[in-house]
């Protein structure tokens, strides 16, 4: 047999063999794994409901600090037109009895999360009416230390955190323009005492402060606008 014809033959028989191999390793192939699914999207955090907040903060919050958000109480913080985000914070921190206030427990325990989040919300939607400066011998030191600090004693600005108009910044530093000097000098001091621990910066600013700068500077804030 030529040499041509035995090429044929051989090419002829090993054909069905190499085909069979084929298709045992196809058919022994795995199956292409389907995609891995994407994980699921979070749900969207529910939006604030005003007209919840405006009732429940009637109920709970008008008496001591106005029926606007606007307390007549120099006592009382004036909480129209503050961070939401802030106001949520404060009153999680009442509940949990982070920050120290036997009246301010009592009112937050009767607040659900989604309460405190219409409140809140609804609070920072009312306009915040203009305070006044009172003492003219002090409010020039008090602009000082908002403005620049004190440098000495390393006391950074307020300025730095609650912004040049005290508009402070949403969800970090709260609003502090037009505030009452009474309740800001109240803050300061309980700062300084220790009688409010909820924030360690304010804390540290505020154990640098004498009386007569945390007068200065809380009636400073009352006019800031």
């Amino acid at each position: 047999m030529k040499p041509f014809a035995r090429l044929l033959i051989a090419a002829f028989l090993a054909a069905p063999v190499l085909s069979a191999t084929a298709a045992d390793e196809k058919a022994a192939a795995p199956a292409a794994s389907a995609p891995a699914a994407a994980p699921a999207a979070p749900a969207p955090a529910a939006k604030p409901d005003l007209a919840q907040g405006s009732s429940k903060y009637t109920a709970v919050c008008a008496a001591c600090h106005g029926a606007d958000g606007n307390s007549g109480v120099p006592a009382n913080p004036k909480l129209a037109q503050q961070h939401p985000e802030y106001l949520v914070k404060q009153l999680q921190e009442f509940k949990a009895g982070k920050r120290a206030s036997p009246v301010m427990q009592g009112f937050a325990s009767q607040l659900s999360d989604a309460d405190m989040k219409n409140v809140s919300y609804w609070a920072g939607s009312q306009k915040a009416k203009a305070g006044f400066a009172k003492d003219k011998e002090l409010v020039s030191l008090g602009e000082r230390i908002y403005r620049g600090g004190i440098a000495d004693r390393q006391v950074a600005a307020c300025a730095g955190c609650h912004s040049p108009n005290g508009a402070g910044v949403p969800a970090q530093y709260p609003r502090l323009s037009g505030q009452h000097a009474d309740y800001t000098a109240a803050q300061l001091t309980a700062f300084r005492e220790g009688g409010r621990k909820n924030s360690l910066q304010m804390t540290q600013v505020a154990s640098k402060l004498n009386d007569r700068e945390i007068r200065a500077v809380s009636d400073y804030i009352a006019g800031l606008r």
